[in-house]
């Protein structure tokens, strides 16, 4: 994956649905599986995660079967509330608190 060059301007749309899925699993996945689950191409999801591996926002784990799979580190966790937040109060017009 440290091939795929990275995003020059990345949709954050698309970094959210990927740490939403991450978040959802609660552990790693296979990377096929979180492509498959994000909605996006195999050329999308190389390029945003090797940028979002860059970013320390996921790690790549190999597993005893061979398989890699994609885990969210808490820079991660951290990123996808503040994301979720922002998109929240600027883009639903949700603020939090009274």
């Amino acid at each position: 994956m440290a091939s795929a060059s990275p995003p020059d301007r990345p949709d954050l749309y698309v970094v959210a649905r990927l740490l939403e899925r991450l978040w959802r699993e609660n552990g790693p996945m296979l990377k096929t599986r979180l492509q498959v689950a994000a909605n996006v191409n195999y050329d999308v999801f190389t390029r945003y995660v090797s940028w979002m591996v860059g970013k320390g926002l996921v790690s790549m784990e190999n597993s005893p079967d061979g398989h890699e799979r994609v885990a969210m580190t808490p820079k991660g966790y951290e990123a996808y509330r503040k994301l979720v937040q922002w998109i929240n109060e600027v883009v639903h017009n949700r603020f939090p608190g009274p």
